[in-house]
């Protein structure tokens, strides 16, 4: 309990700098957001001085900080300057699509890539090795939006076997939808997994438990199974959160190359436009979502291995 306190603390704190962050840089950068506010109406100083004192952008940074923290921590993020519309139920309609593409994506590099790799470390310089090394090395190097372009010519416009963009309505129209882009997200992650799962592997080649289970005449497949997989865990836990994070908070080119109406596209008309309310309500979301996918990485540590769990009950 005492090492969750801990982490939960250092979780608070490290949301409160966040938020303190973004708000200052967000009020110092240029531009006047009561121009976006004004829209197509004539601009003269009484409706200008009229807008400032409604959304009180006149109050000294203190109030302002305080006033919006409040409200945020109560789950109420402000307005939007451009279209008037809650900010907390924009994020919670883009949310979703974002979610599923996450999910599905962190699916597909965990089912190819810890499988992958394993094999790719039970076939140590042979041709299978080779072969998957190179074909990782190349999902690498393809930029996402790139595959993105890729993916959507030939499969959803010359075979016509998936969607061209959106998201769909029910479940089966959305998995279709979503397959491309989870694809193009999780290509070069996948290969990221599989060197990481590779290298753990290799690591645990050489310890005696290995050897030892292979002495007793244990096949090698139930040896990297049953015994190498759980001891290279913690690396690709570690890996697969931050993905996870990265897929949340960072799939900006895969939504807008599939016209997936997500966070990223949200974020890109929020900057476009100085949409001050919903850019702090996506930095401080981005902020929480990599924060607890850290923690929960730290409990899955304490579940998988009695080692981490010793030494956080010692300490």
């Amino acid at each position: 309990m005492a090492f969750l306190a801990r982490r939960l603390g250092a979780a608070v704190v490290l949301l409160w700098v966040l938020s303190l962050l973004s708000f200052v840089l967000l009020a110092a950068a240029p531009g006047d957001p009561e121009r976006v506010l004004l829209g197509a109406r004539p601009s003269t100083p009484e409706t200008r001085a009229a807008i400032r004192a409604q959304f009180h952008l006149d109050d000294p940074l203190h109030e302002r900080y305080l006033s919006w923290l409040g409200g945020a921590l109560h789950g109420d993020f402000g307005t939007s300057i451009s279209t008037r519309e809650p900010v907390t139920d924009m994020v919670a309609d883009r949310l979703p699509v974002t979610a599923g593409l996450a999910t599905y994506a962190i699916i597909l590099t965990v089912g190819v890539g810890i499988p992958v790799g394993l094999a790719a470390a039970m076939r140590r310089g042979g041709g299978l090795d080779q072969g998957i090394t190179l074909t990782s090395l190349v999902a690498l190097a393809v930029p996402p939006f790139a595959l993105s372009i890729l993916l959507l010519y030939g499969f959803a416009v010359t075979l016509g076997w998936f969607p061209v963009f959106g998201a769909g309505e029910t479940a089966a129209d959305q998995i279709a939808h979503l397959t491309l882009p989870a694809v193009a997200l999780a290509t070069g992650q996948a290969a990221v997994v599989v060197r990481q799962m590779r290298a753990a592997a290799l690591d645990l080649a050489g310890q005696d438990y290995l050897t030892f289970a292979r002495a007793r005449g244990l096949g090698l497949p139930r040896v990297w199974i049953s015994y190498a997989l759980r001891n290279t865990a913690l690396p690709v836990l570690t890996v697969g959160g931050l993905l996870l994070a990265a897929n949340l908070t960072g799939a900006l080119f895969v939504e807008r190359a599939f016209g997936l109406r997500g966070l990223g596209e949200l974020i890109v008309t929020a900057v476009a436009q100085k949409d001050i309310p919903v850019v702090q309500a996506l930095v401080l979301l981005g902020g929480a979502v990599v924060v607890a996918v850290n923690l929960l990485i730290d409990l899955a540590y304490l579940a998988v291995d009695p080692r981490v769990r010793h030494g956080a009950v010692a300490s």
